[in-house]
């Protein structure tokens, strides 16, 4: 019986058998195929693969934590990545103008990022995602019961700021000493900080007695608590109108991502959390 199963076998020709094991090969190489064509496929359609890398948005101090829940909240919703890099509003425009790999701009006003569509590093004109509020705020236990008048106190003989030639938020409390005419009498008070950011540094380790900050930070679960802080009252100074834009120099596939990531800012979920932090809505 062995025999004749044997013989059967070794009675095909070699032709044969060749054809037998080319179209082996053949169903091996489909399968390798379409499990590859699968793979691409989910690739293409997957939202993670809009984007090789984080997307990274430039982003104003004054938006230090309300960002970081933006973020949180983006990841959830999409599970897409999204890295933040804060400083002045200023010296992020000087940055983009430089090249930094910028894919969205987060501005704390609408002038900074409106320049940067007009001399074309951007793809549209700015919009605005919320308004700003100024608030002074201080650590050393002055009487802020006061408001502005409490920066002529003998008490106080540090006042922080943020240098207002690149932080709108300086601009703005500039603004509003001189609505009060107060900047002739604390003039000499005045201590100029690289953005929001340096004026928070200065206020938390008491290096100021007092400055001027945005409501934003205050209102933040990781300052809430320290200090007293007041208002400033917003007839004293111009609306501070907080722009956004996206940039041109990013890839193509990341401007698919920066697109979503801008809506995502325009929508109830993440103005929720800007309302939660102090800012108004426009």
């Amino acid at each position: 019986m062995l025999s004749g199963v044997w013989r059967s076998y070794s009675s095909v020709e070699t032709g044969s058998l060749d054809k037998v094991f080319n179209l082996g090969n053949r169903r091996v190489e489909t399968n390798k195929f379409l499990r590859r064509f699968a793979v691409y496929l989910t690739l293409l359609v997957s939202p993670a693969a809009w984007s090789a890398e984080p997307l990274t948005v430039a982003v104003a101090a004054n938006l230090k934590y309300a960002f970081d829940e933006l973020a949180a909240a983006y990841k959830r919703e999409t599970g897409l990545e999204v890295k933040g890099v804060a400083n002045s509003s200023g010296k992020i425009t000087a940055q983009v103008k430089s090249g930094a790999p910028f894919d969205v701009f987060l501005s704390a006003d609408s002038e900074y990022p409106n320049t940067l569509y007009q001399e074309g590093y951007a793809v549209a004109p700015a919009r605005i995602y919320a308004y700003g509020l100024l608030v002074l705020w201080t650590r050393k236990g002055l009487d802020m019961s006061k408001g502005l008048q409490v920066l002529t106190d003998h008490a106080v003989r540090k006042v922080a700021i943020s240098n207002p030639k690149v932080a709108p938020y300086g601009r703005a409390a500039l603004e509003s000493l001189d609505y009060y005419k107060l900047h002739a009498a604390v003039e000499r008070k005045l201590v100029y900080a690289e953005s929001i950011a340096q004026v928070n540094q200065y206020v938390d380790i008491k290096a100021a007695d007092i400055g001027f900050t945005a409501k934003s930070i205050v209102l933040a679960p990781e300052t809430a608590g320290k200090g007293e802080w007041v208002d400033v009252p917003r007839e004293s100074y111009a609306p501070i109108a907080q722009g956004m834009v996206i940039l041109k120099h990013g890839t193509q596939t990341n401007r698919e991502a920066a697109r979503k990531f801008f809506d995502f800012v325009l929508s109830e979920k993440a103005r929720a959390i800007f309302s939660r932090y102090g800012y108004l809505l426009p």
